[in-house]
């Protein structure tokens, strides 16, 4: 551990260090050949630059696709990668999670059995499914910048920096052929675009059942050794001209300008490993009061109230099948958050964080010091720091409790917020007291009702009575037992006299008496709407006083800590002034970026070695029939038994399942493809190691592992575990020698067995 605090210290103390760690840094595309392309081609890189990022000719970026569920996103939950001239896309089981989800049944658990079309109408619509594909990006710092002064607030700031980009992303957008995104990157000390075409048909094609694509679960979850097959399969679809189109029957497959080869000659220690993707966020910029915040008061509680939820939610998916695949794709979001904030906590203490980010900043306060002109500008940058942080402590812990376990606590409060709306029509139709207006407004009230008729069946398709109502128990508990009696509603109050602080009884009445509780009265309700019943319902009640209390809440934490923003800005452009040599990577914020790497093993302890590969026996060691994270389908099984790997087997005879690298990436990064010095996809990335949770505050170069989920592995659970071989033959196979042809070939060893 010695030794790993002083690579810490290095790493940290900028200062001391002129040249950035290759494996470390989430770049951007467009500077590959001034910044990266050098340090590439010495680890194994065998493209041009022109090959990695081309506006003008097909490039790697060209095969790479942002997830989103939005027509016009600004960001995207995971990526995914192009693979055939048809459009086919590999990306994580759990990216592909909740699409898998919504079209699981008791009838149809493709949840729990897996999914495979085995012909193109077969594939499933995913409707507000899209997929991004970026055709470039353009630097606008120099027309932005320029235009800004130091005088300026910061919401003056932000209102020229919205009027001036508005006019860019117009014209780029070529009357709305494209989305375009405009974000700051260095705390707005530079501003980037991002131009991307939108695909809005995007199918499921395959996913293997959770025994593999989830295997292992929550336990698993951010840990090494690793043995799950987290893959999905999608596929674009488009006009008939090739131009993207809402769903349609006549649609075709994507035509797209470059598709990621697939090697299947595995990976050893050192080998070259480039990642793209769109990795959502870190906060490497942080100073230590900025990262003590963090710990001391904005983890706690949403550890707190996200684990009380998962534990409700889990008890009752544990008994029953239906409950489990209607809260699957919820239950697992936030598994993930909840792990990973643990995790994070966890490794800013273990690794001392804060303590060496206090380091950093006393080094660049000497450095500021050292200057007069200096001092002028970022003399007081640190404090100014410091204080915001301090005044943010007051109001947050309040607000995260108010926000996740009154407004966010449970579904029927959800569903409540929703007729707040309608209320006010109501409301307006009865005190209209002229005929013809009066009749315009119950009009309106129709029409808005229908409205929300239409979306009643998707809001309790995933939604259980008993389970919501245990759910909202404990929320409510919480909130009353958290807050301070000042940020009690008074209708909360009210019921706790009422039923003598019994949370249970409570919960009863509400989900007897609310006409939220199930669809069969809210359709009820919404045919014939009344005020009077939406003004008596108990859900609506607490809800509408849950909004009382958590908005001033909320503008009053807005209103703290004004100074940050326009502090975080200068501390930022003062430390790339203190190393003008330096290449910097700007934090990531879900635009597109690659790492690159090594293949590599790691020893996170004293006494321990983690090997970079797992392997097809480890899943048969894990396995727990008792335990639904851990159980092994019976055709695996029979695959391992007779080592039937086809031509996806290690050169020893071996199924490799997971690897690790060494690359830098975050939460977007899901499904990225892993890619060799030749181009061509080697694995899918799917998490980071527990050992280096802290990364996205501090990266640790000793430390920090990318868990690869291997393609060779992929690849046998689509042809020889689902027999959907069509699939691989869509798929350019590299292998040094011979070439495979799925499962009529057999490996060396199998022949000499036979």
């Amino acid at each position: 551990m010695k030794k790993l605090t002083i690579l810490f210290v290095a790493f940290l103390i900028l200062a001391t260090s002129m040249q950035m760690k290759a494996d470390e840094g989430m770049w951007l595309p467009m500077y590959v050949k001034r910044l990266n392309f050098v340090d590439m081609q010495k680890k194994g890189l065998q493209l041009t630059a022109e090959e990695i990022y081309s506006v003008n000719h097909s490039s790697l970026k060209d095969a790479i696709v942002g997830l989103a569920n939005s027509p016009r996103p600004r960001g995207y939950f995971c990526t995914a990668e192009i693979v055939s001239d048809q459009g086919l896309m590999f990306t994580n089981h759990h990216c592909g999670y909740n699409a898998i989800q919504k079209h699981s049944s008791l009838e149809y658990d493709y949840l729990t059995d897996g999914f495979w079309a085995m012909s193109r109408e077969e594939e499933l619509p995913n409707e507000g499914m899209t997929a991004s594909i970026l055709v470039y990006m353009e630097d606008l710092t120099d027309s932005i910048i320029p235009m800004l002064s130091d005088t300026m607030s910061e919401a003056g700031r932000s209102a020229a920096v919205r009027k001036i980009t508005s006019r860019i992303k117009e014209r780029a957008s070529e009357d709305g052929k494209y989305n375009v995104i405009v974000k700051s990157f260095f705390e707005g000390n530079e501003y980037y675009m991002f131009v991307y075409q939108v695909y809005k048909d995007v199918r499921l094609v395959g996913a293997p059942p959770s025994s593999i694509g989830k295997f292992g679960g929550d336990t698993d979850n951010w840990m090494w050794p690793r043995h799950t097959g987290d893959f999905s399969i999608f596929r674009i679809y488009t006009a008939p001209d090739g131009s993207p189109a809402e769903y349609a029957k006549e649609n075709i497959p994507l035509k797209p300008k470059h598709f990621l080869p697939v090697s299947i000659d595995g990976v050893k220690e050192n080998d070259f490993a480039l990642i793209w993707g769109f990795p959502g966020s870190t906060e490497r910029y942080l100073t230590a009061s900025g990262v003590q915040y963090k710990e001391d008061v904005y983890y706690p509680p949403i550890i707190e109230t996200f684990g009380a939820k998962l534990e409700t939610w889990k008890k009752h998916m544990d008994a029953d099948q239906e409950v489990k695949i209607k809260y699957a794709s919820k239950h697992a979001g936030v598994a993930n958050s909840w792990k990973y904030l643990i995790g994070q906590s966890k490794g800013i203490k273990d690794l001392n964080v804060i303590g060496q980010k206090k380091v950093f900043d006393a080094e660049l306060q000497k450095w500021i010091d050292a200057d007069p002109s200096r001092q002028e500008k970022y003399g007081t940058v640190l404090a100014d720091i410091d204080q915001a942080w301090e005044e943010k402590k007051d109001g947050i812990e309040p607000l995260i409790y108010a926000s996740i376990t009154g407004m966010g606590g449970s579904d029927i409060i959800a569903f409540a917020q929703k007729y707040s709306g309608l209320k006010e029509l109501l409301v307006l139709q009865k005190e209209e007291k002229d005929k013809k207006k009066k009749a315009k407004k119950a009009g309106q009230v129709r029409e808005t009702a229908d409205k929300m008729l239409t979306s009643l069946a998707g809001d309790y398709k995933n939604y259980d009575l008993a389970t919501d109502r245990d759910v909202f128990a404990v929320m409510t508990e919480m909130y009353y037992k958290k807050l301070p009696a000042d940020l009690h509603p008074e209708e909360l109050q009210k019921m706790m006299k009422k039923f003598k602080g019994d949370f249970s009884a409570y919960a009863e009445y509400v989900f007897a008496n609310s006409l939220m509780a199930d669809s069969v009265r809210a359709k009820a309700f919404l045919q014939d709407p009344s005020l009077k019943t939406l003004e008596k319902d108990p859900a609506f009640r607490l809800a509408e006083a849950y909004i009382q209390k958590i908005m001033p809440l909320r503008s009053e934490f807005m209103s703290k800590g004004q100074g940050l923003d326009k502090a975080e800005r200068l501390y930022t452009q003062a430390i790339r002034e203190m190393q003008p040599d330096k290449a910097f990577y700007p934090d990531a914020n879900s635009t597109m970026r690659f790492t690159y790497g090594q293949v590599l093993p790691y020893d996170p302890r004293d006494a321990v070695e983690y090997d970079y590969v797992t392997h097809l026996y480890g899943v048969m060691e894990k396995e727990d029939p008792d335990n639904d994270e851990f159980i092994v389908d019976p055709k695996l099984k029979e695959l391992y038994e007779t080592k039937d790997y086809g031509p996806y087997a290690a050169k020893d005879g071996s199924m490799v399942v997971c690897f690790l690298t060494n690359n830098d990436i975050t939460g977007g990064n899901s499904g990225s493809p892993v890619i060799n010095g030749k181009g061509e996809l080697i694995g899918l990335a799917f998490d980071g190691n527990w050992e280096a949770m802290s990364s996205d505050i501090g990266f640790i170069p000793d430390l920090q592992r990318t868990i690869v989920v291997d393609v060779r592995y992929v690849l046998f659970i689509i042809d020889k575990f689902a027999g959907a071989g069509h699939l691989v033959d869509e798929l350019s196979i590299s292998q040094a020698a011979p070439k495979p042809v799925h499962t009529r070939i057999k490996t060396e060893i199998q022949v000499l067995v036979e």
